[in-house]
Parts: structure tokens; C-alpha cells; sequence
């Protein structure tokens, strides 16, 4: 589950933002971890983010 973990957020995240330096990298971690668990659609969670499905799950 973490390498599917690291290879989205790589492609998704890292290899599409421009990153001058690491510490441009370090600043965008938190936003894009937000993004992954808030509004990124998941294909096994039927394209919702896993927040959306945590909800869905509780109602």
C-alpha cells in the first residue's frame, strides 16, 4: 500500500511542480498531502479521496 502511495503522489505531485531546490519541495509536502486525502480521486474508493469515503462510510 505505501509503495502505491509513493509512486501516486510522485506522479501526481512531484513530477508535474516545478522544485528549484528541496526546501521549494518541503514547502509544498503539507498542500499536496492535503490535496491526496481531501480532493484526489482514488480509483479503488470508486474516485473519491479518501476523506470523501471515510464520510460516506460514517453516514
Amino acid at each position: 500500500m505505501s509503495e502505491v502511495f509513493v509512486k501516486t503522489f510522485k506522479g501526481d505531485y512531484v513530477r508535474v511542480n516545478p522544485l528549484p531546490d528541496a526546501a521549494t519541495a518541503l514547502r509544498q509536502v503539507a498542500g499536496w498531502i492535503e490535496d491526496y486525502n481531501e480532493i484526489h480521486p482514488h480509483s479503488a474508493l470508486r474516485m473519491r479521496s479518501p476523506r470523501e469515503f471515510i464520510r460516506a462510510q460514517s453516514s
